[in-house]
């Protein structure tokens, strides 16, 4: 047996496994016989691939390498060696083991190459886009799915750093080695870039590709385009967390701005501020002009807040006419003060909408971090009550500030206590009249009543209107309580009329929002649903009513006296009118506020007004009717300066609907002289 391991041996396998596996064919033979002649070192041997046949003369020895060749040994019997056998032996062995070898090589090769195929073909019908990449981040296949989303040929993308597709992103966005690989996978959304330059949302979802071992070699990317679906997220958060007419953030995104700077204050030990915004007049703006013009006004007030503030600092608007600013990281309190008087004075100039020339005002309440609250909502709330503060305080056209304080909280908090009381006090009839006499001056005479109206509360017991009218105003329940007290003066009324009373004049207050184009049909109901005269009912309106739109008012006015109602002017000489407007309304009653009548008669100036005023009246042909007269001296200054009737305690306090019907029954009369 030849010794395979000597170095020539070495060598001639080497020789004849390169031929084998590298050549077919007639090549193949051809290297063969080349290598069998350079072993025996003659020509009588040979390498064939057919049936061999030996003549007689001959003797031959062959040796199968495949079903369909042999190594053949030719020549006379005798002529080769048992050398010559063992050589043909071994080289026919060998070369059926490389045969094999090529066979088994092939199939496994064929078979690869038919699962390449069909695995190419899966790929190229999944519409997803999937890349492989080594581990260096180097495309190595790219299907077709790839090629309809980003554009490039499979051509063009193999060989390239997956990194060309990237947008805008820290080139770590997508690192080898990376710690997925040993977790088995991990998802993403990221922006890539098409070949036509085109930036879109995608879907990225990674899994290692693994060799036999399960050792990572690469990377397999699938990736889906959802652009539309990030579009249409963002939509919908920009819909939950911006204001869709100023383009700032709204209540919801900046309470949670606040909080996140709030956190990192905190580890800071910084200061922080919230500004509550409300915009002084801008309600009537809104009625007047149409919404069209105060939405345009409101963006151009945002605007103005925008440039009057830092970049860090951050404003939002809340909702209505209410802005927020919030203050990060300021040095001291008083740099929100300095900031209020910034967004006042972005106010001052008159703002152009539409052709008009509009001028708008704010208040502005103040609350600190962390004095007056830990979170955004503890902050709005302290500024929302600041802000009220701030509002009954105006001292400029552009409006006013105030920060926040416990005494201003507890103020607001009962302030809320009576306002949900009202809404209780209107749902179970806590209110009721009492009627304070009209004496005529001279013979001492009920001529008429003012109702006023007192709440019975089941805790606090009985509340002045002094306490509650100005929280009705505010939160629109006095329209309610106005309503109620015209019904109810007009029930008793016709209590009266039952009684064969004398029609007298029962005055009922009415506010400037009672103050309205539908007022007089509401007192024709209350009169024609009571069935009295309209002789038992007059209204008493302020001087401030006076002020705006004195043709609407005059109109108003004619139809509530053309109903036979007449009309009295309160509180007159506390407010402005135009003596010409004056003479034109339908009057028939001032009365003189009670601030006048306090210092009569020592103070010279009441005295001068209340005589200014009654001299006034007269010249208009106007009765006139004193109120708070609380002594002789007033009231012998006032008859003295041709006062016509007196209300005060220095002939009754308020009374009882029953306590005025005696006096009426007995037809009283108070001691004048």
């Amino acid at each position: 047996m030849i010794d395979f391991s000597a170095p020539d041996d070495f060598i001639l396998g080497a020789t004849l496994g390169e031929a084998v596996l590298s050549l077919q064919g007639a090549e193949l033979d051809v290297e063969l016989n080349r290598i069998l002649r350079d072993v025996f070192g003659h020509e009588n041997v040979a390498y064939v691939r057919r049936s061999f046949k030996a003549n007689d003369e001959d003797v031959s020895v062959s040796r199968y390498v495949s079903p369909e060749a042999y190594y053949v040994l030719s020549g006379k019997k005798g002529v080769y060696t048992e050398d010559d056998l063992n050589k043909l032996n071994f080289l026919a062995e060998l070369t059926a083991k490389l045969f094999n070898s090529k066979a088994r090589l092939d199939t496994r090769f064929n078979d690869s190459t038919h699962a390449q195929l069909l695995q190419s073909q899966i790929l190229d019908q999944i519409h997803e886009s999937v890349i492989t990449m080594d581990l260096a981040g180097f495309i190595i296949s790219w299907n077709q799915g790839a090629e309809q989303l980003f554009g490039y040929a499979a051509a063009e993308a193999v060989g390239q750093n997956i990194l060309f597709l990237y947008e805008n992103e820290d080139i770590d966005g997508l690192c080898f080695p990376d710690p997925f690989l040993e977790r088995g996978g991990r998802e993403m959304e990221v922006r890539r870039r098409k070949k036509s330059g085109e930036v879109f949302w995608a879907s990225l979802s990674l899994s290692p590709l693994c060799d036999a071992s399960g050792e990572a070699i690469g990377v397999i990317g699938y990736l889906s385009d959802i652009t539309e679906r990030k579009q249409a997220e963002e939509k919908i958060n920009y819909l939950a967390y911006y204001d869709l007419l100023t383009d700032l953030p709204n209540r919801t995104l900046f309470k949670k701005l606040v909080d996140k700077a709030l956190l990192q204050s905190q580890r800071n030990n910084a200061i922080g501020s919230l500004l509550f915004i409300d915009l002084n007049r801008f309600k009537p703006i809104n009625d007047t002009l149409g919404h069209q013009i105060g939405d345009l006004l409101l963006i151009q007030v945002a605007e103005r807040f925008r440039l009057a503030l830092r970049e860090n600092d951050v404003v939002a608007r809340l909702g209505s006419d209410e802005f927020a600013v919030a203050l990060i990281d300021v040095n001291q309190d008083f740099h929100a003060a300095l900031v209020a008087q910034k967004l006042l004075s972005s106010l001052d100039n008159p703002f152009q909408v539409n052709g008009n020339e509009l001028r708008i005002g704010a208040s502005i309440g103040i609350s600190v971090y962390p004095q007056d609250g830990a979170d955004a909502d503890q902050l709005l709330q302290k500024a929302d009550i600041a802000m009220f503060k701030a509002k009954r305080n105006v001292e400029r056209a552009s409006g006013s500030y105030a920060f926040y304080n416990q005494e201003m909280n507890q103020t607001i908090a009962g302030r809320l206590y009576l306002e949900s009381g009202l809404r209780r006090a209107l749902q179970y009839d806590e209110f009721f009249l009492l009627y304070q006499p009209k004496v005529d001056i001279h013979n001492g005479a009920v001529i008429g009543a003012e109702a006023l109206i007192r709440w019975a509360h089941p805790t606090k017991g009985i509340i002045s209107p002094v306490e509650f009218i100005s929280i009705a105003e505010e939160t629109g329940l006095i329209l309610q309580i106005d309503a109620w007290v015209l019904e109810t003066a007009c029930a008793q009324a016709r209590i009266w009329q039952d009684m064969d009373v004398k029609p007298f004049r029962i005055a009922v207050n009415v506010s400037a929002k009672e103050f309205s184009f539908a007022l007089p049909a509401r007192v024709s109901q209350a009169l024609a649903h009571h069935q009295i005269s309209s002789r038992w009912l007059e209204l008493e309106i302020t001087e401030s009513m006076l002020m705006h739109s004195a043709e609407s008012v005059i109109t108003i006015m004619d139809e509530i006296t053309a109903l036979g109602v007449t009309l009295a002017l309160d509180d007159f000489g506390t407010g402005y009118s135009s003596l010409s407007y004056l003479k034109r309304f339908p009057i028939n009653t001032l009365k003189i506020d009670r601030s006048f009548i306090q210092g009569i008669p020592q103070d010279q100036d009441d005295c001068a007004i209340a005589s200014a005023i009654i001299s006034m009246a007269k010249q208009l042909k106007h009765k006139v009717i004193a109120e708070g007269v609380e002594n002789s001296e007033q009231f012998n200054f006032l008859k003295q300066a041709g006062c016509d009737e007196i209300q005060g305690y220095l002939f009754s306090r308020p009374v009882s609907a029953d306590k005025l019907s005696e006096l009426l029954i007995k037809n009283f009369r108070f001691n004048v002289l």
